[in-house]
């Protein structure tokens, strides 16, 4: 079944229920630290209240008893500057003045209701029609005449505001639901050659997509930047020292080496691995050939090299396709963030160049790269559907 987007609701004088995902990272003082993800959401809303939508914002903010589990009364007044059009604020999720506050909203007004996750069982996962029992939904589906779902990076939990709604009312994707859809749901028929760079330090993850790309063909090569190419490079048999080495250990990776080692057994004609490295020496960036590994006692893999830079970039820039998934070294530091930054900004000479959300996404942020023709909105939501697994979201839509 195809799944219903903007195109096809009636919007004026309608009440929407909209689960957008704004979870932001905050300053100590709880203000927003970046309003990258609102936004990204600033399309769906807008066309909803020039059409004369009354609009009931339902989002989330940290995790219970982290230290940016809070309110989304910033949220609500970043949103309110955001918008041509009054946003309001409900300290509540679905108590009776929330209602109330839906109730009373006029043709091009929105409220943002209170952080979804202070309600327990949104921090807990359902079956849908489960879900749409949960108390959430039971008290506000009778004040909403449609569901809106834009909340494309929380598309792979299974959570009452999620996967609840369409159970029981009209359901609909947003803009940014719709243009990932579009874009990650039909990779493979994208340009070829297809390039995917997999890297940053979620080493599992990385995995993951590389082994689902090259088993399904969708990746002519991949090539490994990060903690990832240390795994590969370990699994090679390359001695990077101990401190890489010990680095892939406290994170849990170790069995991971196993499974790289599978990889390149199967795969090792599209895989690459990098030539040379760059590590901390004296306080610069130092680089090293892959031949002559280990560096010195103390020295850890930061950064790929400036071969390794230019034999992938002539990949990149020669593909039609290329995917990112992770950045290349530890980017937040200026003097390992050259792996990262060449390689980000030789992609968006590619025919077609996707960032797969997450660590991806901040980095381009960071180094204000631009040119690119989808910027994924989602990191567990990107890998779910470039890894072929469904998303619970977007099951419910099209149920």
């Amino acid at each position: 079944m195809a799944i219903e987007t903007l195109d096809d609701l009636a919007v004026q004088g309608t009440t929407l229920g909209v689960r957008i995902d704004i979870n932001s990272p905050l300053t100590d003082e709880g203000a927003l630290a970046d309003d990258a993800r609102l936004r990204a959401h600033v399309e769906t809303l807008s066309e909803l209240l020039d059409r004369g939508g009354r609009v009931a914002v339902l989002a989330h903010q940290g995790r219970p008893g982290g230290d940016e589990f809070r309110d989304l009364r910033p949220h609500a007044d970043r949103l309110d500057e955001l918008l041509d059009a009054p946003v309001g604020y409900a300290d509540g999720t679905f108590s009776g003045e929330a209602r109330r506050k839906i109730e009373n909203l006029d043709d091009g007004q929105a409220v943002v209701l209170e952080n979804t996750r202070f309600y327990s069982e949104e921090y807990m996962e359902f079956p849908a029609d489960r879900a749409g029992e949960t108390e959430l939904v039971d008290k506000l589906a009778p004040v909403l005449d449609a569901y809106v779902n834009d909340a494309f990076a929380a598309a792979h939990r299974s959570q009452p505001s999620i996967v609840g709604f369409p159970t029981r009312i009209p359901a609909y994707a947003g803009r940014v639901m719709e243009s990932e859809l579009d874009v990650l749901g039909d990779i493979e028929s994208t340009p070829e050659p297809r390039t995917y760079v997999v890297g940053g330090a979620k080493v599992p993850d990385s995995l993951a997509v590389a082994e689902s790309v090259l088993e399904r063909g969708l990746a002519d090569e991949v090539l490994t930047t990060g903690v990832v190419a240390n795994v590969f490079l370990l699994a090679d048999g390359t001695d990077l020292g101990d401190a890489s080495a010990d680095f892939v250990y406290e994170q849990g990776y170790w069995d991971e080496i196993d499974r790289a080692a599978d990889l390149l057994a199967e795969y090792g004609d599209r895989i690459r691995l990098p030539v040379d490295l760059a590590v901390e020496r004296d306080g610069e960036r130092h680089e090293i050939a892959a031949g002559d590994l280990p560096p010195r006692e103390g020295e850890a893999a930061m950064d790929v090299g400036t071969a390794t830079i230019e034999a992938y970039g002539e990949t990149v820039e020669g593909s039609g396709t290329v995917v990112l998934n992770g950045p290349a070294g530890v980017f937040e530091d200026e003097t390992f963030a050259r792996g990262t930054r060449e390689l980000f900004e030789t992609a968006t000479d590619a025919e077609f160049s996707v960032v797969g959300g997450g660590d991806t996404a901040a980095a381009i942020r960071e180094f204000d790269v631009e040119g690119f023709d989808h910027v994924s909105t989602g990191g567990g939501a990107a890998l779910n559907m470039l890894t072929g697994e469904d998303l619970p979201a977007v099951e419910a839509l099209r149920n």
